[in-house]
């Protein structure tokens, strides 16, 4: 049995290992605008937080450039950073488990939705997910808090369902525990520990293994 009745499953550092990829097609987009590159060393300042706020706070471009950024990034990501992603070993079998029981699936990410979608049929669990959600092109539904209630409203979520937001960063905590929903937070990933507990985080998974006891 499961104990939720839908789980929503941030993409980056929960299901996909895609760091690689994110990195390699950050510094290419700044090559392009003849931008310096910032110190892309530490992970989590650039996973987990949308694209464009990205561009704005770490890589110190305006608003107009910033969205400039984000096009000829989602260009080199669909031909040179799709590749890149690989799944996390055993999300598949935790993802099965919840099909099987019945509970509705959705991914919940900042990454673009088209995007998202590419990547997750890419890793061969398309069919376990019941909608892929995430922000558009213009910069727009791009936060956690946007998103959970965009994706709750595309599985016609009820008052009465119990639903978990399953994530590695601190991003994603906030997001659940704004909207009201649990948070399981994954220590695999490219977030912190101690960032998701000082966002209010109780509940953390070392593996995708560890997921069961928290879904199951």
């Amino acid at each position: 049995m499961s104990r939720y009745d839908i789980a929503l499953f941030d993409l980056d550092g929960t299901i996909s290992k895609s760091a690689d990829g994110i990195k390699y097609c950050l510094m290419k987009t700044l090559d392009k605008m003849e931008k310096p590159h910032p110190d892309l060393s530490d992970y989590s300042k650039y996973i987990g937080p949308p694209l464009f706020s990205t561009f704005q706070n770490l890589c110190g471009l305006n608003e107009e450039e910033a969205q400039q950024a984000v096009e000829i990034y989602v260009k080199l990501y669909d031909i040179d950073g799709l590749k890149r992603n690989e799944l996390f070993e055993g999300i598949d079998d935790v993802l099965k488990k919840l099909k099987e029981n019945g509970v509705k699936l959705a991914i919940c990410s900042s990454k673009h939705e088209a995007i998202a979608t590419e990547v997750v049929k890419l890793l061969g669990v398309y069919d376990y997910f019941d909608k892929v959600c995430g922000s558009t092109i213009d910069g727009s539904r791009k936060e956690k808090e946007e998103l959970i209630p965009y994706a709750l409203n595309k599985l016609c979520a009820k008052d009465s369902d119990k639903v978990a937001m399953i994530g590695d960063t601190k991003f994603d905590c906030r997001g659940a525990l704004h909207c009201c929903v649990d948070f399981i937070g994954v220590t695999y990933g490219y977030g912190t520990l101690k960032d998701m507990k000082d966002a209010g985080g109780k509940m953390f998974a070392h593996t995708p293994q560890e997921l069961h006891k928290y879904l199951l």
